[in-house]
């Protein structure tokens, strides 16, 4: 935030009577502070792709097409992994029409997003893009409209270095050296009445462990994603889990989650979107455990958390085209976030992290443009919303361990959710570095927190940044011709005396205090 606006907040909060207490020390240690949890995702899906990460035309566009500015404000952003390219259009696609000169691929339509997609940007495209961009490539095979064959068919494109006739196609191509792509989803969604190919638990659990086992074959250490619930208002959600990995358990990696959050005119019922992220989490991981134990395995299947962010998704820009209307790259699903939106996507970080036993991986839905951290006008700017900066920060500093704190807090009653903590929060140690940071969430619609934290157990300690992004108007948006008037800004109410370190939390807020560590 603009320094004047943030002063000002924080005149407006100091003093208050709510206080939370938090222990922190790093004895008591969640799991490691997993890079993939920093992933991100880009789907065929309205502007995404095209007038997104990729725009020959604009004067920003390398030699092979893609956007300079993105790809500078994608590593700015942090992200380490990018799934791709769905999503629902995954469920549709054929990946060879994606491959080889671009002017002879056929344009096809894309029945999940009521579009139609010329096939210029596909593998070979996606796998240079991420090379430029510094990220892992995460891909997702068709178990909608295809199968086993078909998977098999790009893993081998992908990733045999050559002597057979798809990866000597490859080099044909003018990818010489094989991808070497580890991550796969076995499908999007399958549970989805809306997905293409949509499948009843039995059908698809068959279908994934023999695509699994396949792929296998080829190369034992994939690392596979299985397709969990698309939610946990789903009505199979639960047995979908329990079906599925019955038959998956030993052959995959990891099990999916989706969810998304949206501000339907309560600002303190989505503010609670952390806490329902983490009560599906757990349900999760029961879900899990309960296979196998059943099973009486020794093998752990853990989440890839591969969709999560805010979606206003009953808004008139998530309205898809329709009838004769079938346009390449639509504007769809472009939301304008609110302060308060990029303050639940910290939260929903923090809760990320706060897991990081269980969530071995997550994707925050998507890159650009399409429910996106990063926006462009097609041939013009690229700039940040909201969201950009409490994902920039966390993906910049957290390392080392997750720390499991000890937290008591006033508890919020919403509307609907009741009995939440106002205080979200998570801590990182560095011990390598000596840096330890606190993550901290206001969930209060109108009350400030103040923080009050043991941290005697790190030793010796300094602040060495203390920045807060919050506003007095929790719906200001960032726009191309103002992204940087609302930005986080120092807070200066952060002290560190014998071990206590306090802070003044404005409501609807997101804080990041980094402490230097003497060894």
């Amino acid at each position: 935030m603009g320094n004047h606006q943030s002063s000002d907040a924080r005149n407006d909060t100091a003093h208050t009577a709510n206080t939370a207490k938090v222990t922190v020390d790093p004895a008591f240690v969640v799991g490691p502070v997993r890079r993939k949890t920093f992933g991100a995702f880009v789907e065929h899906l309205g502007r995404c792709v095209y007038t997104g990460i990729f725009e020959p035309e604009h004067p920003n566009a390398d030699d092979d097409g893609f956007r300079t500015d993105v790809l500078e404000l994608t590593r700015e952003l942090g992200v380490s992994t990018v799934r791709y390219p769905g999503g629902n259009f995954v469920s549709g696609y054929r990946w060879e029409d994606g491959v080889g000169p671009a002017d002879q691929r056929p344009t096809r339509l894309d029945l999940a997003w009521h579009s139609t997609d010329p096939n210029l940007v596909g593998v070979d495209e996606f796998a240079k893009w991420s090379a430029k961009a510094g990220v892992e490539p995460m891909m997702a095979v068709n178990l909608g409209t295809r199968g086993t064959q078909e998977a098999l068919d790009i893993l081998e494109y992908c990733n045999i270095k050559g002597g057979t006739a798809l990866s000597e196609q490859r080099k044909a191509n003018g990818a010489v050296e094989p991808h070497r792509i580890t991550m796969w989803c076995l499908g999007n969604e399958m549970d989805g009445f809306w997905q293409i190919g949509h499948k009843k638990g039995t059908e698809y659990a068959r279908l994934a462990a023999e695509t699994a086992r396949a792929m296998r074959m080829i190369d034992p250490k994939l690392e596979l994603v299985a397709c969990g619930s698309s939610g946990p208002g789903m009505p199979t959600f639960g047995e979908w889990e329990r079906v599925v990995l019955s038959e998956t358990y030993d052959v995959v990696d990891l099990i999916s989650a989706h969810q998304y959050f949206e501000d339907h005119g309560d600002l303190q019922e989505h503010l609670s979107a952390g806490y329902r992220m983490d009560l599906f989490i757990k349900d999760i991981v029961s879900h899990i455990d309960h296979v196998k134990s059943v099973k009486k395995s020794t093998k752990q299947v853990n989440i890839s958390f591969d969709e999560w962010n805010v979606w206003h998704a009953s808004r008139a820009e998530s309205k898809v085209p329709s009838g004769d209307d079938w346009p390449v790259a639509p504007a769809l699903l472009e939301d304008r976030y609110t302060v308060a939106d990029a303050v639940v996507v910290g939260d929903l970080l923090i809760t990320l992290l706060r897991n990081t036993d269980r969530v071995h991986s997550a994707s925050l839905a998507q890159l650009v443009n399409v429910i996106a951290p990063i926006m462009t006008e097609p041939g013009g700017r690229a700039w940040k919303q909201t969201t950009f900066h409490p994902f920039a920060l966390t993906s910049r500093h957290a390392a080392g361990t997750v720390l499991n704190l000890a937290i008591e807090s006033p508890s919020i009653d919403a509307e609907k959710t009741t009995g939440f903590s106002a205080l979200s929060a998570v801590a990182s140690y560095d011990a390598e570095s000596g840096e330890a940071v606190v993550f901290a969430v206001n969930r209060s619609a109108s009350e400030a927190l103040t923080l009050d934290a043991a941290v005697g157990g790190l030793g010796a300690a300094r602040v060495i940044e203390a920045v807060t992004y919050s506003n007095k108007d929790p719906y200001w948006q960032a726009t191309a011709d103002d992204s940087t008037s609302v930005l986080p800004a120092e807070n200066v109410n952060v002290k560190l005396d014998g071990g206590r370190l306090t802070a003044e939390l404005p409501a609807v807020s997101w804080t990041m205090i980094r402490l230097a560590v003497e060894s």
